[in-house]
């Protein structure tokens, strides 16, 4: 008697067998595929409430977010310490929304915009604690030295320039 036939789909299993983990296979791409859209979902969210909650705060001192920086100077400390906690508000959610939605150029536009009337306090901060902008990420040290750049905001009177 010889030796019995074996197809060569045999020596890796029954075609059910095969099925199955093919099937198991695709279920388990589906999850990763699941979870790398709940962390962009999540991200989302999170940059959301973060720019949503700068608005909050914006529309709560308008003062900071049109800023007389002059002004704020002449105020105190408080006040200085106050501003400088909004700047750092927005410029993290500046950070989160241009990260969590890189091709919508709306929220480049928005931050764009509101960044202008900061550049001041930005450069003179920057001036005096170079380590300043080294706290947020290259990214966003990259984006504000263009715009003061680009508004010509430069040392050492750190006022916008025409443009």
């Amino acid at each position: 008697m010889g030796q019995p036939i074996v197809f060569w789909w045999q020596r890796y299993g029954t075609l059910a067998q095969m099925a199955q983990a093919a099937v198991a296979l695709l279920g388990f791409i589906a999850i990763l595929f699941q979870i790398s859209e709940l962390r962009s979902n999540n991200r989302a969210t999170s940059a959301r409430q973060a720019f949503l909650g700068y608005t909050d705060l914006a529309l709560k001192n308008p003062k900071f977010s049109a800023p007389d920086y002059d002004a704020i100077k002449a105020g105190g400390h408080d006040q200085k310490v106050q501003y400088e906690s909004f700047v750092s508000y927005f410029l993290y959610a500046c950070e989160e929304a241009t990260a969590a939605f890189a091709d919508k150029r709306e929220w480049v536009a928005s931050c764009n915009y509101d960044l202008k009337p900061h550049l001041p306090f930005l450069c003179e901060k920057s001036q005096a604690e170079p380590t300043y902008l080294e706290t947020y990420s290259p990214d966003t040290q990259q984006w504000v030295k263009a715009s003061m750049n680009s508004a010509r905001v430069t040392p050492p009177d750190c006022k916008l320039g025409k443009t």
